[in-house]
């Protein structure tokens, strides 16, 4: 067991974080700008790759559907914890909801895909992509809604999740594969290039955005969030994985998924809505040092 968990750290964990430290060391040297390289990753690199696996992808609706609902049930169920527990310790309204979007909102992109690549193989990238663009629409509408719930008033915010671009490309990969329409031969180079600079860029960039953090402010409600977010989330996608019958890449990437540590776009959300920005920011931050242990171990659990 001993040696497993060492391998899983130095051969899966540690080439994702040594990205994430490239990019933390390199930005006060090289001056590098966390929002030109997040837009740039949210915008192109993202719908790329979402484009390139679903076209091409050979899928059973019927696993696709079970996949789905199970995910956003884990979701649901990890936003209610959250919300059970703030309110049990008798927070203010703004942390309830900083609770909330911490736990619902986990970095499923920079940290989730290249880790259930590396360790379950190419065969699980296509369901990884699956529960990735699942529980970044569920963040969206539960975290942005969450967010902006002590001030009142949602419709524009959760509106605005549908214009995200890597739902968008969804679409005409979905008719491309429905349709089976092979993508012109320069387009097809354009997309795979693009898509094999997404998960690279996207962990520098995660490194270039903590690096960017002034202020660490550690808390009681620091660690519970954390804690919510690294076990909650995983205890809850094995429990509820059990009645959906999922089996193989499809019920293990759904549990690495869930277990990984706040995105760093909580931190943006809690910005844009004055909800307690410093305490997210510190949040993300000591999930994603302490998600170092708790991934390995359930990399080694799956």
């Amino acid at each position: 067991m001993l040696t497993q968990l060492i391998e899983i750290f130095f051969n899966v964990i540690t080439p994702v974080f040594g990205l994430v430290l490239l990019g933390y060391i390199a930005q006060p040297r090289l001056n590098l700008q966390a929002q030109t390289l997040s837009r740039f990753a949210y915008f192109l690199l993202i719908p790329a790759f979402v484009f390139n696996v679903i076209s091409t992808a050979v899928v059973d609706l019927s696993v696709v559907s079970k996949m789905v609902i199970y995910i956003l049930l884990v979701e649901l169920a990890t936003a209610l914890l959250a919300f059970a527990v703030a309110r049990t310790l008798r927070r203010p309204p703004q942390m309830v909801a900083a609770y909330v979007l911490i736990a619902v909102f986990a970095n499923v992109g920079n940290f989730g895909l290249p880790l259930i690549q590396f360790r379950l193989g190419e065969t699980a990238v296509l369901a990884a992509t699956i529960y990735f663009l699942a529980i970044m629409t569920a963040g969206f509408i539960i975290g942005v809604a969450a967010a902006s719930w002590h001030k009142g008033g949602t419709k524009t915010a959760v509106l605005a999740v549908f214009k995200t671009p890597a739902l968008i490309a969804i679409v005409p990969a979905i008719l491309f594969n429905a349709f089976h329409i092979e993508t012109p031969l320069f387009a097809s180079r354009m997309i795979n290039l693009l898509a094999a600079a997404m998960i690279p860029t996207m962990l520098v960039t995660l490194g270039v955005q903590l690096a960017s953090t002034r202020e660490i402010k550690l808390t009681a409600d620091t660690f519970i969030a954390t804690s919510l977010r690294l076990l909650g989330g995983p205890l809850l996608a094995i429990l509820l994985v059990i009645p959906f019958g999922l089996q193989g890449v499809e019920r293990s990437a759904g549990i690495i998924q869930a277990a990984m540590p706040a995105a760093v776009l909580t931190a943006i959300i809690a910005m844009e809505h004055d909800l307690l920005p410093d305490y997210v920011t510190t949040a993300v931050l000591l999930s994603t040092i302490a998600s170092v242990l708790t991934l390995t171990l359930i990399l080694a659990f799956i």
